[in-house]
């Protein structure tokens, strides 16, 4: 692994700016040179404050660019560098963002677990069981953290909630002990336990492709302070085809979330429908399908 330093470039302060643009051209300089001792074929950019100089480097050398968009709108240094890429791999539709540069392949994700009874059986779920997931992060997400504990204090259903490692102490001792409210501060086996669950709770970031490749349906509350509300626009990609519920951040309480997640469950139909929604829009194979832009951009 190389290195290159950078840094995010600030919007409100000018002085910061121009240290992160120092920082930005150095980095490329040094980027250039990496690329030149490796003898890059192709570059593949994620995005972020990193990618920008190792993008513009390889267009200044002329190897073939190939970038990844994770959200529902192209961020700062994709958006510089798209007209010089051969190709933006989307993991949404994104308007105004068409033709044969842009191609939609989702975005890419673990393997999908396949085996529901062995994922039930793994969280002692029950084959009869109702299950909710609710996770926000790898720090939780605090306002669903704190809805859910108040809202499933006593609910008939099973709860499996991935609190994060920030709020989990604070959480874990007004959870009832020996129900079945299952909180832990992290769950390894994410991908079963989508699959061991009826319906998920959570922010809708990057997991969502996760989501929707276990075609699981969902109640999302979108972050409120994400970068150009990203979330919420993630989530609405959910909503409208049918596989989503969204409840602002501002309007979550306990009693909406319980109300929310009682009537799913209770709406058998329902339940159904979206999760057959969200399975239409999984793209469970969206490593494989960038994977074909990079090898086509470097046989190019």
């Amino acid at each position: 692994m190389r290195q290159i330093a950078a840094r995010g470039l600030s919007r409100t302060n000018p002085v910061a700016a121009a240290g992160a643009l120092g920082l930005a051209a150095r980095g490329t300089a040094a980027a250039a040179r990496i690329l030149r001792e490796v003898g890059a074929d192709v570059v593949l950019g994620g995005g972020g404050y990193v990618a920008g100089p190792v993008g513009l480097a390889a267009v200044a050398q002329r190897i073939p660019l190939v970038l990844t968009e994770a959200d529902s709108h192209l961020g700062f240094a994709n958006r510089r560098l798209a007209p010089f890429a051969r190709r933006v791999c989307l993991a949404f539709p994104i308007d105004g963002r068409t033709g044969d540069k842009y191609l939609v392949t989702g975005r890419p994700v673990p393997p999908p677990a396949t085996d529901r009874a062995a994922a039930r059986e793994l969280f002692g779920i029950g084959p009869d069981e109702r299950c909710v997931l609710v996770f926000g992060g790898s720090l939780g997400a605090r306002s669903i953290n704190e809805a859910a504990v108040e809202a499933f204090r006593d609910v008939p259903y099973r709860v499996l909630h991935a609190a994060g490692r920030r709020d989990y102490d604070a959480l874990v001792e007004r959870v009832p002990a020996g129900g079945g409210y299952d909180l832990r501060p992290y769950i390894d086996e994410f991908a079963e336990a989508l699959l061991a669950c009826d319906l998920v709770v959570a922010r809708s970031g990057g997991s969502i492709a996760e989501v929707t490749a276990h075609g699981r349906p969902a109640i999302l509350v979108p972050y409120p302070h994400a970068t150009a509300d990203h979330q919420t626009g993630n989530a609405r990609w959910m909503e409208q085809a049918g596989a989503a519920i969204v409840v602002a951040d501002a309007s979550l309480t306990p009693e909406r979330l319980r109300a929310e997640v009682d009537g799913l469950l209770l709406d058998e139909a329902r339940l159904r429908a979206m999760s057959a929604a969200s399975a239409v829009l999984g793209r469970p194979d969206a490593a494989q399908a960038v994977a074909r832009q990079i090898l086509a951009a470097a046989q190019a």
